[in-house]
């Protein structure tokens, strides 16, 4: 039987182990925003990922979808566009608004960017068996669907 100081032990070694991924998460993620374009702040990849992955869409969109302010997200949509890495045009629907796009660049450097960060990820659980793999997915998606109860 778990001691409530044994729980309490390893409840802070899940923590201490979760703020080690984020932070290596973090650290990644500014990694492949550097190497999507060294000229943007991390949270234009941010924005170039969005676009990737669910197309097209208006800047207001992208700033909620993506946790930006609309200001934010403005500013770096023109810095992309002045890159060559995003595209405008009016919105089919009300041509008075604005709808972006990855240009060819963009999507080709989101590509890249991606592939070089899935190379250093992956490669950290290569050697791992499968059998650790699915439990660690396994065990992720509890804590991440779980909600606690409120006492």
């Amino acid at each position: 039987m778990q001691t409530t100081s044994g729980r309490h032990d390893l409840e802070l070694a899940l923590g201490e182990q979760i703020n080690a991924l984020v932070s290596a998460t973090r650290a990644l993620s500014e990694r492949s925003a550097a190497t999507f374009h060294p000229q943007l702040q991390p949270a234009a990849f941010h924005i170039a990922r969005w676009l990737y992955a669910f197309g097209p869409a208006r800047p207001s969109q992208v700033a909620e979808a993506v946790g930006m302010d609309r200001s934010s997200t403005s500013t770096l949509i023109g810095k992309m566009r002045a890159l060559g890495l995003l595209d405008a045009s009016p919105a089919p629907e009300d041509r008075r608004g604005t709808v972006v796009r990855l240009s060819a660049d963009g999507r080709d450097r989101v590509a890249a960017t991606l592939e070089e960060r899935g190379k250093e990820f992956y490669g950290r659980v290569r050697s791992w068996s499968d059998d650790d793999l699915g439990r660690l997915v396994a065990l992720l998606g509890r804590l991440t669907a779980e909600r606690p109860a409120l006492s």
